[in-house]
């Protein structure tokens, strides 16, 4: 192994040990409750390290979502040539459902536990969704702003929140029928 590949992976692991503890202390404490020194100590680095890797604790507690929403922006701009936007968003979502595990489930109840941080995630998402509805446009032969791809995209992004947070066996199925039955009710460009 190289030297390189042994400080990435060191590096890695910081960076994990950092957002695992910070998130279990957001769900515990809250955002506001929490400090840098707190995060710190529950990784076991200093105060130094944690503001080199996340320089604020903003940035700390939107890194798994900001990774996620840029994972789905990334999708949608490197989809295969002729696959729909839709077919993309249900390939994602399969993606996802299958590689949650118990880091996501800790970011889920970190975001339970604060409205404001969950507010901002909206937020965030809301930028993709206005990206997303410009990508439906194109796809439908409509303009930008029309109202069609602007509330389907919408639709979207709320079924991806309801997804991520809370969803039972099934439950993607349900949402991805009733997502088509939305884009099918809607008039042709």
């Amino acid at each position: 192994m190289t030297g390189d590949s042994l400080r990435e992976r060191g590096k890695a692991r910081r960076r994990e040990a950092i957002l695992a503890a910070a998130y279990e202390l957001f769900a515990e404490r809250g955002f506001d409750a929490t400090s840098i020194a707190d995060i710190a100590e529950a990784a076991e680095v200093s105060p130094r390290t944690v503001t080199l890797y996340f320089p604020s604790k903003l940035e700390l507690a939107m890194a798994h979502f900001n990774a996620f929403i840029d994972g789905l922006a990334e999708t949608l701009h490197t989809r295969p040539e002729g696959q729909g936007i839709l077919d993309t968003v249900e390939q994602w979502l399969r993606q996802q459902a299958v590689t949650r595990d118990e880091f996501d489930q800790l970011h889920d109840r970190m975001l339970q536990a604060n409205p404001q941080l969950k507010g901002l995630c909206g937020g965030r998402l809301a930028d993709v969704i206005q990206d997303g509805a410009r990508l439906l446009a194109e796809e439908q032969g409509r303009r930008p702003d029309d109202f069609a791809p602007r509330i389907l995209a919408a639709t979207v992004a709320s079924v991806i929140g309801e997804l991520m947070h809370r969803s039972e066996p099934g439950d993607l199925e349900t949402a991805m029928a009733f997502i088509r039955a939305a884009a099918a009710s809607l008039q042709p460009g």
